[in-house]
């Protein structure tokens, strides 16, 4: 039997997490504010002490070996001996500490087993130290243990972890023996495809980073995941991550895993859903009070994790829910754990990028041993952007300076809708771009959020306080990290104040998430130019390239350009024409047909021009702003029905990406426009920026980003080697040279 790895951490929260999820609301920087308490005490050890010490030991137990290792917090030499340092920042008032938790107890024991081992120690001291987050008061607790003593200790939760342990090394043998024997789950590679997946697999290989372009049709999903497999059984990684912007692609992602259980891969994958989505209850409100589920988590979770590694490998949302009820654990935080222990992980980019839920407990050494694949990848620079912006309205504080429960909030409250005032009377015109945050309105900010953590860490459960704290929460963050790549919009209303910090590049954001992984793939039907996808994503030059031609032939798209302006001041003009072009289109060509238009504005008023005449036999639908899910279904189902359709859409919207019509259900595509954003003073701004680094600021603000919009409604007509059908391009700057060579070979 192989030696089984032992996480200090992991076998200490295994053995002795207990009880509810804790309701309380972090600190606003938890993990930043973590790390500097941390790096604060360390500053304090002498000359011979150690911190971040790597400790790793073997401990043989009934014909079995289990390795524990961990990074110790501190290793201290003192006069009457050694001394392990675990040190623990609490959001707790100090005094109601009586004792160290036993899960921080446990942890340190398995350092301090680890080191009168290796240094044939009879005792050692151990130490917690608790440091108070808010006002960094400290704590400590130490006590002296015999080598014995925490021999006997690490032996005991070693036994009790040992059938988890036993049951994870069985589905590993089980995954690596079925990947010995697994092969490509079809019977041939498409076109580009084998070419994609020898791309990810030397990618993988060689620690690098890859942006592939993959046109729609190559299958990028499975050509993303088998070369992944395959490594993962070399053992070149042990996780593979997932992530995607969408629904669809998140689901496609399944069934992929799906396809490849049915051919023998013996591999779990979780699938990660939202929160406020998953929750059990009516409200997210993790209380064991309210929650049942919440009451008592801890106690039933260890037995809740085998159930489902013992019966299921593909944990979706619907498996994850059932055996969430079966042992009554929150649905949300048994998949989070899941995540950390299954083969594959599959989840929205949340997961992955966004500092505020990203999953922090992947160590260094486990994200060292896994691979990113990131689809959908021109996606991730704007959720990026809005990852690390953030924006506060003075309407909501004057709404909490009203309320008298809580009378230092209420007057922190008054403070910032002040603030707000004075910001207001400073503007001369409606709008404002700076560099800087108002500096007295920042410290009244600031001081709201202080008086709005204690009221949320002692409990109060006030649904706007807590909207407005995380509000906060979210700027101060940002605030943090202002530099040139930020501006900050300040805009006066009415009745209003809009003060908003917009990250215009987060390339380097986007990069340091990604560092630390073996490996990162960035891949997407539309990553055009790659020289501004790959900018926007972080790339470096030593990064690796692939840009795969479309496995479709021209012969399958009929394209035709329509030289007419759709500019703002020309539309009313033009309108006619765009109209009889659509209708002639429509006319000659059986099936449905969607339209896409760059605003509601512009779309509203080609339908109802449109509408007057109408093709005979033809139904006009339209997307409205707002659409819920069953709303989006059934605009969908309408090219399912047998009747014929003309759709009505927004280029950039939720059907001009991720939808597939393929075969008859979809005959044309028409694109109203060149998808440029509407130019205003913050487009300007993100144009400026690229300017003074060097780069066409135009491009990249405008052009760019509306042409990707472009190419991805384009993308809709042709899905498989069977479809046909004619693509519109209605504007007359389609046939200048800087759009031409925007354009894919077989729209040319």
């Amino acid at each position: 039997m192989e030696p089984v790895t032992l996480s200090a951490r992991r076998l200490a929260e295994y053995v002795h997490r207990s009880g509810s999820i804790d309701a309380a609301i972090g600190s606003a920087n938890a993990m930043m504010e973590g790390t500097r308490i941390h790096q604060a005490i360390q500053k304090t050890y002498g000359e011979e002490d150690e911190k971040e010490k790597f400790l790793s030991r073997a401990l043989d137990l009934d014909g079995k070996t289990f390795i524990l290792e961990g990074r110790c917090d501190g290793l201290l030499k003192r006069e009457s001996g050694y001394v392990i340092d675990e040190i623990k920042s609490t959001s707790r008032q100090l005094e109601d500490i009586e004792s160290p938790a036993e899960v921080h107890k446990a942890q340190a024991f398995v350092y301090a087993w680890i080191v009168t081992e290796d240094l044939g120690l009879k005792e050692i001291q151990v130490q917690v130290t608790y440091v108070q987050s808010a006002t960094h008061e400290e704590m400590r607790f130490v006590e002296t243990y015999s080598a014995s003593f925490l021999k006997e200790k690490v032996i005991e939760m070693v036994k009790i972890y040992e059938p988890f342990a036993l049951l994870m090394q069985s589905l590993r043998k089980d995954r690596q023996d079925s990947i010995d024997t697994f092969s490509f789950p079809f019977d041939s590679f498409r076109p580009g495809q084998r070419e994609l997946a020898g791309s990810v697999y030397k990618t993988i290989n060689e620690k690098a980073k890859l942006f592939a372009q993959a046109p729609t049709g190559i299958g990028k999903t499975i050509s993303t995941l088998f070369p992944a497999v395959k490594a993962a059984g070399e053992e070149k990684i042990n996780q593979i991550v997932y992530t995607t912007a969408k629904t669809t692609t998140r689901i496609a992602a399944e069934e992929a895993f799906s396809l490849m259980h049915s051919q023998g891969l013996e591999m779990s994958a979780v699938s990660m859903t939202a929160k406020d989505k998953i929750c059990f209850k009516e409200k997210t409100i993790c209380q064991k009070e309210y929650c049942e589920f919440a009451d008592g988590h801890f106690d039933r979770i260890n037995g809740a994790m085998m159930d489902i590694l013992e019966n299921e490998k593909l944990m979706t949302r619907s498996v994850i829910e059932t055996y969430a009820m079966k042992h009554r654990v929150c649905p949300f935080e048994f998949s989070m754990d899941l995540s950390y222990i299954t083969d594959a992980m599959i989840g929205d980019y949340n997961y992955v990028f966004d500092p505020r839920v990203s999953r922090k407990r992947m160590a260094g050494e486990q994200k060292s041993r896994s691979v990113l694949l990131v689809d959908e990848a021109h996606n991730l620079p704007d959720r990026a952007s809005n990852m690390y912006s953030a924006s506060l309205m003075k309407s909501p504080f004057l709404q909490l300076s009203r309320n008298d429960q809580h009378p230092a909030l209420q007057q922190a409250a008054k403070r910032v809708n002040k603030a707000f005032l004075e910001v207001k009377k400073s503007l001369d015109e409606s709008f404002a771009i700076v560099n800087e945050l108002p500096e007295e309105w920042l410290e009244a900010v600031q001081t709201f959020l202080t008086e709005a953590e204690r009221l949320v860490q002692s409990g109060v459960r006030d649904d706007q306080l807590i909207d407005q704290y995380f509000a906060v929460r979210q700027l101060t963050a940002a605030a943090e990290q202002l530099d040139e790549r930020f501006y900050i919009y300040i805009q006066k209303m009415r009745n209003d104040v809009l003060i908003k910090i917009v990250c215009m590049d987060p390339s380097a954001f986007i990069q340091g998430s990604a560092k630390g992984y073996r490996a990162s793939v960035f891949f997407s039907a539309t990553m055009q130019p790659v020289s501004y996808i790959r900018t926007m994503l972080g790339g470096e030059q030593e990064d690796f390239q692939l840009d795969l031609p479309s496995p479709f032939s021209k012969e399958q798209i009929e394209v035709k350009t329509v030289p007419v302006s759709t500019k703002y001041k020309d539309r009313e003009a033009t309108i006619a024409r765009i109209a009889d072009e659509l209708r002639s289109s429509i006319e000659r060509h059986s099936g449905n047909f969607m339209i896409f238009f760059p605003s509601y504005a512009y779309m509203k008023m080609a339908y109802e021009f449109f509408e007057e005449e109408g093709v005979e036999g033809v139904e006009l639908i339209m997307q409205s702003s707002g659409m819920d899910e069953a709303e989006r279904d059934s605009f969908l189902a309408s090219f399912k029905n047998g009747r014929r359709v003309a759709a009505f859409a927004v280029l950039g919207g939720v059907f001009s990406e991720g939808v597939d019509l393929p075969g008859d259900q979809l005959t044309g595509v028409a694109i109203v426009g060149v998808g440029l954003p509407q130019i205003n003073p913050e487009r300007d701004q993100l144009k400026k920026y690229f300017q003074d680094k060097g780069l066409n600021g135009y491009q990249y603000a405008y052009v760019f980003p509306g042409m990707n919009k472009v190419l991805q409604a384009g993308g809709r007509l042709i899905r498989t080697e069977q479809d046909s059908g004619v693509l519109l391009l209605i504007d007359d700057r389609y046939l200048t040279a800087q759009y031409q060579k925007l354009l894919p070979e077989e729209w040319k």
